[in-house]
């Protein structure tokens, strides 16, 4: 239940979401976790990722993971009346967002200067992946397709290895949590200034956003970079070693740092060896000095290796599998994960979104709309 001295900072705030898949849903998701009612406007078919697995009872999880606290109608745009009763919600709203490719917006009389014509305040948002102009807008963009145009994966994989996409759809979430800040950054700004604008979240662009090690590599004359694989392209020793049973993540920023694990592994004289004085020395010699930091983990498991490397205050952490973290986030004291109950499933855990406030309500998740859910209530004349 919802604590009765604690707020919502979003509630009051209606949302018209066109989107449909990955970016607009997790940026309208993140909305409704503060407390924004969110208005889910679906073709007749639905969205599409009602039809991607996994799926349980028919249900699928990543339409319930990303549809979370939203009202549902079921509205064809192509239909006169479907649209006039779309507008009339959207003369009461405060956001508009769509994700369509550009250009779709505007033939189903949906786009920013007809929205603007009848709610001169609106905040509309625009998903797309390459923009609202020039000469890639009109490209069709899935998160694979920009990862592949970003540069991200040209630097993720092993150096002799083949380029290799990001573990999760980054391009489509990126934008979706850019969208969202800038949703808020605009509704401030409309208290201010009494004025709507028209948001243009480009896939590409906020994932480039998220680069700037590369960027830093290569603004001063470098050259640009490329995979380094499981270690930072700058800074040395800070990556992943072999222990005995598994891997241990040691990530060491400075001088101070690298004398402590020196010390913890029982070599303080590495300190003054010429090839470890300096950050920059360091990533120059890693390989020699990976050889020595994995033959002191030859002799330890991760949770004794990460247990001496803690007690000297080097950050340290062992690579866990998913299933751990899955755990870790349902039971943990962060509780990442929270119980949802599903109209059809149950109880079932469901995301949220993770910043904790000491005023707000901690958000308890609804399950996701029915296809037309809320047609009777919002749209049905």
């Amino acid at each position: 239940m919802e604590q009765p001295h604690r707020r919502q900072p979003l509630a009051g705030i209606k949302v018209i979401d066109l989107t449909r898949v990955l970016s607009g849903p997790f940026c309208t998701a993140l909305l409704s976790d503060l407390g924004a009612e969110i208005i889910k406007v679906e073709p007749p078919s639905g969205d599409e990722y009602r039809y991607v697995g996994p799926f349980a009872q028919g249900e699928s999880a990543l339409f319930t993971l990303m549809n979370r606290n939203k009202k549902g109608i079921v509205a064809d745009l192509k239909n006169p009346d479907h649209l006039a009763r779309l507008l009339e919600l959207v003369r009461e709203a405060d956001v508009l967002v769509e994700n369509f490719k550009p250009g779709v917006a505007e033939r189903l009389g949906v786009g920013f200067s007809a929205i603007k014509a009848i709610n001169p305040d609106i905040i509309y948002a625009s998903i797309s992946g390459f923009g609202q102009q020039g000469e890639l807008s009109g490209l069709p963009a899935y998160d694979l397709v920009v990862q592949g145009m970003s540069g991200i994966m040209s630097i993720t994989g092993e150096p002799d290895g083949e380029p290799t996409k990001v573990g999760e759809s980054i391009a489509d979430l990126a934008a979706g949590l850019y969208a969202s800040w800038a949703i808020l950054a605009a509704l401030f700004d409309r208290q201010r200034s009494g004025q709507g604008v028209h948001l243009d979240i480009a896939m590409l662009d906020c994932l480039f956003s998220l680069m700037p090690t590369p960027v830093a590599q290569w603004m001063f004359g470098g050259e640009a970079p490329g995979r380094v694989g499981n270690r930072h392209p700058l800074s040395t020793p800070f990556g992943s070693f072999n222990a005995v049973n598994g891997r241990v993540i040691i990530a060491v920023l400075n001088n101070r740092q690298f004398a402590a694990l020196c010390t913890a592994m029982g070599q303080p004289e590495l300190v003054q060896d010429e090839r470890f004085g300096s950050d920059e020395a360091r990533t120059r010699h890693e390989p020699e000095l990976r050889d020595l930091i994995e033959t002191w983990l030859s002799g330890h498991k991760v949770e004794s290796a990460i247990a001496s490397l803690a007690a000297a205050g080097i950050p340290a952490s062992p690579v866990l599998e998913m299933g751990e973290v899955l755990a870790r986030a349902q039971q943990g004291e962060r509780r990442l994960l929270k119980t949802q109950q599903h109209h059809r499933l149950g109880e079932v855990p469901m995301m949220t979104q993770p910043v904790q406030a000491s005023a707000w309500a901690t958000p308890t998740p609804a399950t996701a709309p029915v296809l037309g859910e809320h047609n009777a209530e919002l749209f049905n004349p």
